[in-house]
């Protein structure tokens, strides 16, 4: 309220002053939104160009083939049934209730369709073998994210919600969603599906957005913490870890019955440490959430770090051991495979 008090008597003072008036704050202010911008509380890194050069300067990424095979299958139906896409992608039926997680059937993840980060296995659910979708879940507007051509066709679809967080409903709209489709949220709001069965608690995560066009960090980023009468769901988004932010998720939301957490891009460290959690990040994660299980996504999709394509899978595996948990407490869901919980 104090910060919302002084940004107004700027606005009035300029006025008296005959000088042009800042432009009002589009959402509420808080200790992660300036009135023109969004950033994390705690540990906020913004990388430059220069660092940008840096990591491709020095940068020896290990090859990642060019193709690999995968069966498609029909997404798994039950109480808590998850499927995965690929990548961030995840097909969840909550007793009936099917929601689509960041949905990218796209071949690249890119500004353009000719160039950037190519898919290197064929997405694990036909896009034409999904069942009708209750809502999407769209965590924030990066392209591996935020794929704006599988947005469009789910629009025409007639998928009937879109949550998100906030000031992203720019680019659901271009994607031909209708705004009384989108539901935009801050960190703890909440948003019910029509019938009441399901509902979404948008959580706060480390991370930060940006797109080719736009301010950086202009739009808000988060996860999602999914609530049935019978089952709960945490899609955790992008994320770096921070102790304290998980922590508090389970203290205000409670132990997930399933937690979906990323497990790769984060090589080279120094640069990716801040916005991704490697394996052992998202073990630990794990343990603050207290999750039942965990499913491991952000992988093996599309290269977009420096790391091999099975190195998450091998890294999650070796902190597991070292945390003396059983490989079944936190698994690396492969594209075309599910579990239910």
């Amino acid at each position: 309220m104090r910060l919302l008090s002084a940004g107004l008597a700027g606005a009035v003072a300029g006025r008296a002053r005959g000088q042009p008036s800042p432009p009002m704050p589009a959402f509420p202010l808080s200790d992660h939104y300036d009135g023109q911008t969004f950033r994390n509380p705690r540990n906020h890194v913004d990388r430059s160009w220069t660092d940008v050069m840096r990591w491709k300067w020095k940068a020896s990424p290990t090859p990642w083939p060019t193709r690999v095979p995968v069966t498609p299958i029909d997404p798994a139906r039950g109480p808590l049934a998850v499927t995965a896409v690929g990548h961030a992608s995840l097909v969840v039926d909550l007793g009936g209730q099917v929601l689509l997680t960041d949905p990218v059937w796209s071949d690249r993840v890119s500004p353009v369709s000719w160039a950037g980060p190519r898919r290197v296995q064929a997405p694990g659910v036909p896009f034409a073998s999904l069942p009708r979708i209750a809502a999407v879940l769209l965590s924030h507007d990066h392209y591996d994210h935020c794929d704006l051509p599988t947005l469009r066709k789910l629009a025409a679809g007639g998928v009937p919600r879109v949550i998100t967080p906030l000031a992203n409903g720019d680019l659901l709209r271009e994607a031909g969603f209708a705004r009384d489709a989108i539901v935009e949220l801050d960190w703890w709001q909440e948003a019910t599906l029509p019938g009441g069965a399901i509902t979404v608690c948008l959580t706060p995560a480390q991370h930060w957005s940006n797109r080719a066009k736009g301010r950086r960090n202009g739009r808000l980023w988060g996860g999602f913490f999914v609530r049935s009468s019978q089952r709960t769901f945490f899609f955790a988004g992008d994320t770096a870890t921070n102790d304290d932010l998980f922590a508090g998720i389970r203290q205000r939301l409670g132990p997930p019955d399933l937690a979906a957490l990323p497990i790769g891009a984060y090589e080279p460290q120094w640069f990716m440490q801040g916005q991704h959690c490697n394996p052992a990040e998202a073990v630990a994660i794990h343990r603050f959430l207290e999750a039942k299980a965990s499913i491991g996504v952000h992988w093996g999709t599309f290269q977009l770090t420096d790391e091999g394509r099975d190195a998450p899978v091998v890294a999650l595996a070796e902190a597991l051991a070292a945390q003396q948990l059983p490989p079944s407490a936190f698994v690396a869901l492969p594209a075309g495979s599910s579990l239910q919980a």
